[in-house]
């Protein structure tokens, strides 16, 4: 039952107190009652997200229930806590401010469709989509005719069955899209279908909401509804050939790497505004006209992109939880209450999830679509959410829907977009599979080419990454390097993230920036030095939850044969010289990259390698130390730093540290959480000869070089104090190549950094200096690459898509 329904409408609250001291409560005033409101709000959804986030649910679910739950279905049931936040006489002010959020949130909506796209859909999505709307629907019309003949008596018919056929037709697409970045099947076949159905069904369910808002007038005339469609679509033609032009031209002259001019942003957020007041007026919904705004914006260019990251953070973050509090006052769930209502419910949740699922796996499998895939895509195309939520309180506020149905459809959409994330991780687990390939580590044949991996986080990281990338080119080699760049981008709930990656997923194959359009500054970097240098660079983004990045890194690597991965250590230099944490999942990602990597894996410490700019090439000029310990990663690293010394402007100083006979120095293992070879002695055997033959071949390599750009010298070490000085003494270079798991023990204090191993720590200490840079190597080891992500058979070709300078 609705508070107050038969109370007298409450007094108007004032702005603003006067504050305690004045003997007034600010409680009793808007402004201050919605602060509260707010914070509350957005404070408890987030802990709810938190809790829910193992679970891998998008964030609209715990905003869902952090609704219902402060509704009168749970915590709201203490009269006193609602009548103290969320009185009556407050709901006007905080359901206008969440409808406010709701319009900039569906021009958001309307911003990450891509019109287009759905016009190039192919015969499968299409067809998918559209029976994945007549089956629910058709099943909608039937649950509507027993729902009316039961708890929803009175009800008027035409507008009842459309509200109930579009609300179980329907198919969320924002949340569908952040589903299926989480799952990372936005680059399988179930992928590329799911999204292009599920943008279909969600024109095709605006286009029904529309029809069910006219026919819901309450003007007993029959032409109203009739006029109200007209003008709908006049709307619509208006908004195409009148308003689209201007936003084109606003695009175009808001150019890449320039700011957006201020006017062009006011500009559209008010037409957002214009054309949500014209839409209310028609009769139709205001938020359509907010959505139609934002369909016809052009999708390229920085214009639509600043336009997204500046209302995004505060639409999703503020005032979107308002709007699902609202909603959730609303929904009282003991309403459903009595066998006859639960029957209700369980008869709404089956025809929802039979329609959705079992018809678009039927239609998926005539289609001739793999059946795991064709379940997977049921459950993915049964994704609700917010727009479920938008549809029920028109039709609650339309007086269409009573207070119990009201209940059972939230319950239902709740239910169907909880099960979709589980049941696909169930039903489908795409096989990751590659050819074998067998060149894992920079220790090879010199005359192969070398590919590598070299991801980054931002800008800041990009011109140290060029100059690192520089100093590996080895210009004597036959052999030559090709540079894979990786940007990496946490895959957020923010609507430009998901922008990100549809941009991403236009060339075919998803997270490759294979079109180069000139207009991204990190790809123009790499560009211009790929001109320069000669060296084969392509240029990719990433974006992916920070907890299973290392997945898309080491598949990724897996596919492009890369013999080693670069990561950014996880903390940046800052002014003073200390280091600086960018996020601890940053660590975890380089711990989980060295456990599951395919290749030798690299991890930079930047403190500046080569200033704040990139180097030309005839103007490097640095000295490189290797300290040898012995070992696998330290023949990786003395191979890098050989590959180095080729070029004309690089000094590279090896350091060979031995010991008296009779001791040995021995290292320790890693933790549990990453790769490493076991407990290394220095008297092994087979490591000491496989030692000896590099350090031979090294030698042969300085004989030979007639610019003696690589020297030795052997350093008598009998303790770790030995050790400390000895490497001191290399503190003003400008690169360290070290192997991550020499045979030595740990250095200094114990370290917070296992993933740089006991020489490494030290060497990248904020201690140890401000102006080397380093980089720690482990060496790819078969025999501790026991989980791999890409399962690598034989009978696949091995594909070279290596691009050639």
């Amino acid at each position: 039952m609705e508070r107050g329904k038969n109370a007298s409408c409450p007094a108007p609250m004032r702005a603003e107190s006067n504050g305690g001291f004045q003997h007034e409560n600010p409680m009793d005033y808007a402004l201050p009652l919605l602060i509260l409101q707010i914070c509350l709000v957005v404070a408890f959804t987030r802990f709810l997200a938190f809790l829910f986030r193992p679970l891998r649910q998008p964030r609209v679910i715990a905003e869902i229930i952090g609704g219902i739950l402060l509704g009168p279905s749970a915590i709201g049931r203490n009269e006193k806590f609602l009548n103290a936040v969320f009185p009556e006489k407050s709901i006007t002010v905080l359901e206008t401010l969440a409808n406010i959020g709701l319009l900039f949130f569906l021009f958001l909506v309307g911003l990450e469709l891509d019109m287009r796209a759905i016009r190039r859909t192919g015969r499968k999505a299409l067809g998918i989509a559209i029976c994945g709307i007549i089956i629910p629907f058709l099943l909608g019309i039937a649950t509507s005719i027993a729902l009316r003949a039961t708890i929803s008596k009175g009800a008027d018919l035409f507008p009842f069955i459309l509200f109930m056929g579009v609300a179980l037709s329907i198919t969320a697409f924002p949340v569908l899209a952040r589903i299926l970045a989480e799952l990372k099947l936005l680059t399988t076949d179930v992928g590329r279908i799911a999204m292009s159905a599920a943008a279909v069904n969600d024109v095709a369910a605006w286009i029904l909401l529309a029809l069910a808002i006219a026919l819901s007038a309450s003007d007993a005339s029959p032409f109203v509804p009739l006029w109200v469609l007209l003008c709908g679509v006049a709307f619509v033609i208006f908004v195409v050939f009148a308003i689209r032009p201007l936003l084109v031209a606003m695009a175009n002259r808001s150019l890449e790497g320039e700011p957006v001019k201020e006017v062009y942003i006011c500009i559209t957020l008010t037409l957002v505004l214009v054309c949500s007041f014209v839409t209310d007026t028609i009769g139709i919904h205001s938020l359509f006209g907010a959505f139609a705004v934002g369909t016809i914006i052009p999708k390229e260019g920085s214009f639509s992109r600043v336009l997204t990251e500046r209302i995004e953070d505060l639409v999703s973050g503020l005032f979107m939880p308002l709007y699902f509090v609202s909603s959730g006052l609303k929904t009282d769930v003991a309403t459903i209450n009595g066998g006859l209502s639960w029957a209700m419910l369980m008869l709404v949740i089956f025809n929802a999830c039979f329609g959705k699922i079992i018809g678009t796996t039927v239609v998926s499998l005539l289609c001739k679509v793999p059946s795991t895939e064709a379940l997977a895509l049921g459950f993915l195309m049964n994704t609700k959410g917010l727009v479920e939520l938008i549809v029920l309180n028109i039709g609650k506020d339309r007086k269409v829907l009573n207070d119990q149905a009201f209940a059972i459809c939230v319950v239902m959409a709740l239910f169907s977009t909880f099960i979709s994330t589980p049941m696909v991780m169930v039903v489908y687990k795409p096989a990751r599979r590659g050819a074998p390939y067998k060149r894992k580590t920079i220790q090879r044949d010199p005359d192969t080419e070398l590919r590598m991996l070299a991801c980054f986080h931002n800008t800041h990281n990009i011109p140290s990454l060029i100059n690192l990338i520089e100093c590996s080119r080895g210009t004597g080699r036959k052999g030559k390097l090709c540079i894979y760049t990786m940007h990496l981008m946490e895959l957020s709930e923010r609507s430009s993230a998901i922008t990100m990656v549809h941009m991403a997923r236009k060339n075919g194959m998803p997270f490759w920036n294979k079109k180069r359009n000139g207009k991204d500054q990190m790809i123009i970097a790499f560009q211009d030095y790929e001109k320069l240098s000669g060296v084969s660079v392509r240029p990719m983004t990433v974006i992916s939850g920070l907890n299973s990045i290392h997945e898309d890194i080491c598949t990724t690597a897996h596919r492009k044969r890369a013999a080693m991965i670069i990561l950014p250590f996880h903390k940046q230099q800052r002014v003073d010289g200390t280091m600086e944490s960018v996020g601890h999942s940053f660590q975890e990602m380089n711990q989980l990259v060295l456990c599951h990597a395919p290749c030798s894996v690299g991890i930079f410490v930047d403190r500046g390698l080569g200033g704040t700019s990139q180097v030309q090439a005839s103007d490097v000029s640095y000295e490189i130390v290797v300290p040898f310990f012995g070992g696998h990663d330290d023949r990786e690293a003395l191979c890098y730093g050989m590959r180095m010394g080729e070029h004309p402007g690089i000094f590279v100083n090896v350091y060979k540290f031995v010991t008296p006979a009779g001791t040995s120095l021995v290292g320790e293992s890693s933790n549990k959480n990453t790769k490493a070879m076991d407990v290394i002695d220095g008297n092994d055997y087979d490591d000491k000869k496989e030692d000896d033959e590099l350090w031979n071949e090294f030698l042969s390599a300085c004989n030979r070089s007639s610019q003696e750009t690589m020297k030795y010298e052997e350093k008598v070490v009998e303790s770790k104090g030995d050790i400390e000085i000895a490497l001191k003494e290399m503190n003003r270079c400008n690169l360290i190549v070290v192997g991550r798991m020499p045979s030595v023990a740990a250095l200094g204090s114990i370290s917070d950094c296992p993933e740089l191993g006991p020489v490494g720590s030290f060497v990248a200490s904020s201690d140890f200096s401000t102006v080397t840079s380093v980089m720690v190597i482990q060496q790819y080891n078969p025999s501790t690459d026991i989980h791999p992500f890409v399962r690598e058979e034989s009978d696949l070709p091995d594909i070279a898509d290596a691009p050639r300078g």
